[in-house]
Parts: C-alpha cells; structure tokens; sequence
C-alpha cells in the first residue's frame, strides 16, 4: 500500500516552530545576564546538556522530517527527477552561501570595510529577501521586477564579499560554515539518500545506523575509556578526507536528519493505527533511545560541540517523545494552542534572519535593554519577550508577502 504524504503534518509544523522560537531565546543570551547555566552551552569538555544545546539537533531532526513530504509532494504534482535532484543542489547551496554570509558578520569589520558590521548584517539581509523571498503570482511585467529585485541582490552579496574585511586584514572566507550551512549540508547527504531509497526503510534504517557507527567509531571518548576517538587515524587519510568531502563531520548531524527522515514515514504509514498502539510504538522507541543513550555515556560525555553519540541518543529521544506530544495533541483538536508562534514553523527562515536586522537596528539607534530587565528572572522575561517580537515581524511581513522560500 503506497504512503500518502499529501496531506500536511501539523504536528511537524508546531515542533518546528518551538524549536525555532526556543532557538532565537536561547540565542539573545549574549544581550542579557545571570542566565541559570542550564540553560546556557555547555562548555568544552564539559559533561552537561544545557538547554541551549538541545535546540540546533532538534531543528536538523525537523529538517529530516520534512524531507519525505517535500519530496514527495513534488512527484504528486508531476515535477520530474531532473527538476527535483536541482531543487536539492539550490536549497543547499541557498543554506550553504546565507550561512557563510552570517559566519563573516560575527567577525570585527575593519575601518577598511567601508561600512559598519549593522550596516553589513542589514545588506545581507536585505539581499537574502530580495533572492529568495517568496513572491506572489504575478503577470510578466510584475515577473521582471521581482527579476530585478533577485539581480538587485545578488550584486549586494557580491559587493559584501568583494568589500568584506575583518581587524586582522583577512577577507571574505568559509571562516565555518554556520548553523545554516550545517543544515545545507545535512540536507544535501539525506535528501540525496532519500532521492534514491524513496521511503523504504530497509535502506534508511541501514544508512541511520552507518552515521551511528561513524559517530561511534570518530567521537572522543571520556577520560576513563583512553580520552581518545575509537578510530584515530594519522591526518592526512583516505577515510577521513572522504568524510570530509561529504561533510558529514562525525556522522552525529546527519544523523539526527536522517532520524528524523525515519521517524516522518514511521508515523505516516502507521498513522491509522490505534492511537494506543502508536503511543506503545513511541514509548518503545524513546526507551530504546535511552538505554543506548546510558549505554554509551559510560564512554563519552553528553557534548554538542564534541557532537557525541549520547548526545545524538539522548536528543534524538527527546525529539521523538517531543513529536509523540505534539502528534498526540493534533489529533485531540489541540494545535490551535500554537497558534501564537504558528509563523516560526511556516516562515521558519524568515524567523531566523530577522533578529540580524533587529539587532543591527537597534545598534544604528542606540537601543538598548534597560539594566534592570537584562539581570537574573527578568533577563528570561527579556529574551522571552524578543521571541515572541520576531515571530510577530515575520507574522507581519508574512502579510506584506516578504517570506523567505528556498
């Protein structure tokens, strides 16, 4: 029997737009202070998960999610195989270029910039909404100026590369690839995997566990288990420079978009199955995610920035118990619950550049927190507040038809 994957998920949306909402709380901590540490990163070497570090592999596990659905939908209305292997390559590539664009804007300009790093950040995304903004049908004439507007820029991006430099002299590079690249390249390798197995599972689960294995074999174990990757080999090698072509780092981020992949066509084959059996199901899967998630913290410390696989165990658990929730809250008539922050989960990129413009506004201005609301419970309240005011401008220029659309 052939999986329907036309009729939207809702509960994909609404954890899309928590985590996103989550992600831009977290991430105006630099503003505030007395932030309670778990909330906070955990520091290097550090065996800890604050909430911080929870929020980028839940996004990567959405993104996994709505692989099988996008790809999907485009067979449904005829698209071809050519147009949809092209439509992969330019997501990524649009994920892979907005991040590296960010990534140079978190460096120190200098004077021989010509510009401000407010003014850069609000160049950039200026260009980022005139290239992908998401424009409404329209008749020819209308069609060349969203032409011109696309043109307009892709020369702004062009000037920014071309003028960029940071104090050190240094010009416009891959300094790392940012969140958004990250996501570029986890999308890249499991769309491309989805492109050839479709949704059977006998090649997906295969693929999940090789990442697995990967993570495995390339994380750093604990101090107790020798401090030491279980396959360490002299740099430079065949195995880890293919690794590296492939950009899978360790194998843990793909890992949670592939999982996520999994667990879309899990929930979408069994979806008319008794509503007991698929709680069942999920509390199986969450179980079996915890034990491995023990099994494996007596060798490696739960660490986002070593990317480990209790982290990758413990996240992937909480993703799906999270999913399990929302699924579970959908069917019950409940979704409407979501509808304050419903734009983070269908303008979801929209919502993650607009704080750039916000800040850099608020510098040209002057603008600032007053002292007494950036300390202790009401720097929470602060950041709490922020979120909820850029899912209302992405609500807003969702209005003016200004949505990002890659």
């Amino acid at each position: 029997m052939k999986t329907d994957y036309t009729e939207r998920n809702t509960a994909i949306d609404i954890l899309r737009a928590l985590t996103m909402f989550v992600m831009i709380f977290v991430n105006d901590f630099w503003t505030v202070h007395d932030i309670p540490h778990w909330m906070e990163h955990a520091g290097r070497g550090e065996d800890f998960l604050g909430l911080s570090d929870a929020v980028f592999p839940c996004f990567l596990f959405v993104v996994g999610m709505s692989i099988p659905f996008a790809i999907e939908r485009r067979y449904a209305k005829g698209l071809t195989v050519e147009s949809t292997a092209g439509h992969i390559l330019s997501r990524t590539l649009a994920l892979v270029l907005m991040g590296v664009f960010i990534v140079n804007s978190e460096a120190r300009l200098s004077s021989e910039a010509g510009y401000s790093l407010p003014v850069y950040r609000l160049l950039m995304v200026g260009a980022f909404l005139c290239i992908w903004n998401q424009y409404p049908s329209a008749d020819a004439r209308q069609r060349r100026r969203y032409l011109l507007l696309k043109g307009i820029g892709i020369l702004i991006l062009l000037y920014l590369a071309i003028t960029f430099r940071d104090e050190r002299g240094g010009v416009f590079a891959a300094r790392w690839w940012g969140i958004l690249g990250l996501i570029g390249w986890s999308y890249l390798l499991c769309a491309t995997i989805y492109f050839f197995t479709r949704d059977r599972l006998r090649y997906l689960i295969p693929a999940w566990l090789v990442l697995v294995l990967l993570s495995i074999l390339g994380s750093t174990m604990n101090e107790a288990s020798g401090g030491e990757a279980l396959l360490s080999l002299p740099r430079p090698n065949f195995y880890n420079e293919i690794l590296n072509l492939l950009h899978t780092g360790n194998g843990t981020l793909p890992a949670f978009t592939l999982g996520g992949m999994i667990l879309t066509i899990l929930s979408t084959r069994y979806q008319r199955l008794p509503a007991a059996k698929k709680a069942l199901g999920a509390a199986l899967l969450v179980a079996l995610l915890l034990i491995a998630g023990i099994i494996s913290h007596r060798f490696w410390i739960i660490s986002k920035l070593s990317e480990t696989p209790t982290w990758l165990f413990y996240i992937t658990a909480l993703a799906v118990t999270l999913y399990a929730l929302l699924y579970t809250l959908t069917e019950k008539g409940k979704a409407h619950w979501f509808n304050l922050i419903k734009p983070a989960g269908t303008a979801t990129l929209t919502t993650y550049i607009v704080p750039y413009a916000v800040y850099s506004l608020n510098s040209l201005a002057g603008i600032q927190s007053p002292g007494w609301f950036a300390h202790g419970f009401l720097s929470i309240v602060n950041c709490l507040c922020f979120s909820f005011l850029i899912i209302g401008i992405t609500w807003l220029l969702g209005r003016l038809h200004i949505k990002l659309k890659i």
